[in-house]
């Protein structure tokens, strides 16, 4: 391709005046920023974000200087926001920024609603990792994709190739460790959601890890504790590839950054951009461009993933170059309930017996939990070695099994699907549309748009949609989704409006083991001596990472080599089932758990729907002490000690 100045978007942060002066004063093509509410930088309210007027103002600027401004509406919204939101959707339509960018559906269906025509950019939070969800987001008028950090510079030019919108890709600044938007630590164990812009950094904690099943801790010593403290993202040594990649705009991160950091950043890429645009083949990194970048460095740097799978280098074990700990560790919320307990139940009646459902990841756990009285089963998406996936045959003998006991059968896809998952769950649907289980639950919109096309099955849609708000359930259900599970990090409070006033059925999780953070890095191998070809046989073992107040976060490797990072304790809300009346499921996520205790949780569950349906006493005294009894983990009430998930007005 013949390059020129408009080939490539240098797209710079600004979180205040000064810093949006100095993005375009040293050539940023476009600058981003956000308001006083709905983005993803809260914590800095005061001196950073732009009010309505200056919003204006920056819009007048930036367009006076050729500039392109785009506005960041990338939170997860509640119900009480969404009053609000119309408002600033509305103000955001007469100042006319160039783009806004969206995570929550809710922002997209109510964008459709109001016949706002200003782009839309899908957020790097809306996890955005294949092409078929593109179908969709082209419909709600998305014009560029803001892709998942996960994605390799050769997977990305493919995208493109097949997709045909514009690529955004950060290419310098802070990253996220977790994959976009499936990160709920913040949220659940301070109620300050990083989905919601306030993120308290539970990545930047030091973490021992350990044996879980002996406690032996496997590196004693202190140079190795910072595991999940990924180092910034450099990608200026990397320009030519990624321009041949096909990435349109080079985003930089930094909107709490003083406006001299932005000015720096900001002329050096420029510099380096246009030199390559200039005279491509002969380029050469201009290194006292790049002795600048290095020596006014916050954290040391890395490529991620951009040019292939991170190892130990990528991480900042030592904690050394840290800016900011945002936080400290903290024991998760047992039963302090004092908050749950003074909430009113949900204002809403049940259609018919409340349901019961369970996820498990093994046929042994299928007919534990049909036996015991479960409505629907789950067969899991993705399982923890050294469990295996469901095979076709697995699924056969579940729907078998279903048919024993009257149980539906619902098959569950992977939370990720790269191109090579799609590939798999292209084949997998269509062999799995002839064996006609009760429904398919999906987890992204590119999971979704293949079930709608492989199947004519029933689709729900799993957790790891993020859904907040009855307006992201609206678009939900137009989009053909027959039930949606509530967000886990909502509280009680925001879950019993988002139900109240949903047209869509939602179910809840009520117990169960649950991932704080799924991240594409296997931890155990950056600290151990094996790698996967010598000795693949440590993979099949048990890790977990302590925190500094003891707190042991079990480490699952999933059948795609994802881990996935569980919360310390498990969610029970067994003494309060007479709260969530309405809802459209309850369930009980068991997928890392033994078929035994599959069968007792089932039992005990059952029994006290049934209870509930009858309009008899439902909690039992000696069943609640046997539960805590028998979980392989402590249990608690997660976000439900908190009054509300922090909001963003």
């Amino acid at each position: 391709m013949l390059l020129n100045r408009k080939s490539v978007e240098l797209l710079a942060p600004a979180g205040n005046w000064e810093a949006l002066e100095a993005a375009v004063e040293a050539g940023a093509d476009a600058v981003y920023l956000g308001g006083k509410h709905f983005n993803m930088r809260m914590h800095r309210n005061k001196d950073t974000n732009f009010d309505d007027e200056m919003l204006k103002k920056a819009v007048e600027y930036t367009h006076a200087h050729g500039v392109h401004l785009y506005i960041t509406l990338n939170n997860l919204i509640s119900v009480d926001e969404v009053g609000p939101l119309k408002k600033y959707l509305a103000y955001l339509n007469e100042i006319r920024p160039d783009a806004i960018l969206v995570q929550d559906f809710a922002v997209m269906e109510l964008v459709k609603e109001m016949g706002i025509d200003i782009p839309l950019h899908t957020s790097v939070m809306m996890n955005t990792h294949n092409e078929h969800a593109i179908k969709k987001l082209k419909e709600y008028g998305i014009t560029r994709i803001v892709v998942g950090r996960e994605m390799t510079l050769s997977e990305m030019s493919l995208f493109k190739e097949r997709t045909g919108l514009e690529i955004e890709y950060f290419m310098h600044g802070d990253m996220c460790i977790a994959e976009s938007g499936q990160c709920i630590h913040s949220g659940v164990v301070f109620g300050q959601s990083g989905n919601r812009g306030r993120c308290l950094k539970p990545c930047r904690w030091p973490y021992k890890l350990i044996d879980e099943a002996t406690g032996d801790i496997l590196d004693p010593d202190d140079k190795h504790d910072y595991k999940l403290a990924l180092k910034d993202m450099c990608m200026y040594r990397n320009i030519p590839e990624l321009i041949q990649a096909g990435v349109f705009s080079f985003k930089i991160e930094g909107r709490m950054r003083p406006a001299d950091f932005i000015r720096r950043i900001v002329s050096t890429y420029r510099k380096a951009i246009d030199a390559y645009i200039a005279d491509p083949f002969g380029y050469q990194v201009d290194e006292d461009g790049w002795q600048d970048l290095y020596k006014n460095r916050a954290r040391d740097f890395t490529t991620t993933f951009a040019l292939g799978q991170p190892d130990a280098s990528d991480i900042g074990f030592d904690g050394s170059r840290e800016p900011r700990f945002f936080s400290d560790a903290v024991e998760e919320a047992g039963f302090q309930d004092d908050i749950l307990r003074s909430e009113s139940p949900i204002d809403k009646t049940f259609d018919g017996p409340r349901r019961l459902s369970v996820q498990v990841s093994d046929i042994e756990s299928v007919e534990a939990a049909a036996k015991h009285g479960a409505d629907v089963v789950y067969l899991a998406g993705e399982v923890f070695k050294p469990n295996k996936p469901f095979t076709l045959t697995d699924v056969k003998k579940a729907i078998e099994i279903g048919q024993k006991y009257d149980t539906k059968i619902v098959v569950n896809t992977p939370r990720t699907t790269m191109r090579r998952e799609c590939g798999e769950l292209e084949q997998y649907l269509t062999a799995i549309n002839e064996l006609k289980p009760a429904g398919i639950m999906v987890s992204n919109l590119g999971s979704l748009k293949l079930a709608q096309e492989l199947t004519d099955l029933p689709v729900q849609a799993d957790f790891s949609f993020n859904l907040f708000n009855h307006m992201a359930a609206t678009f939900m259900k137009k989009n053909g989704i027959c039930m949606g599970t509530a967000s886990l990090e909502l509280s009680f409070g925001q879950l019993k409006k988002l139900v109240e006033n949903s047209p869509l059925p939602i179910e809840v999780i009520v117990h169960g083991s649950y991932e704080s953070m799924i991240c594409d890095h296997n931890f155990a191998a950056m600290i151990l001596p094996y790698k996967h070809l010598d000795n693949p046989e440590f993979v099949n073992r048990r890790y977990a990472l302590q925190d500094k107040v003891g707190g042991v976060h079990s480490l699952r490797m999933d059948q795609f080599g994802r881990n996935h990072i569980l919360f310390t304790k498990d969610l029970c809300y067994y003494p309060y089932l007479e709260k969530f009346n309405g809802i459209g499921s309850f369930r009980i996520e068991a997928k890392d758990y033994t078929p035994e205790l599959v069968a007792e949780l089932t039992r005990l569950y059952r029994t006290a729907l049934n209870h509930l349906d009858n309009g008899q006493p439902y909690f039992d005294e000696a069943s609640f002490a046997k539960l805590q009894e028998i979980s392989p983990r402590q249990l608690g009430i997660g976000v439900y000690r908190f009054r509300q998930s922090q909001d963003s007005l």
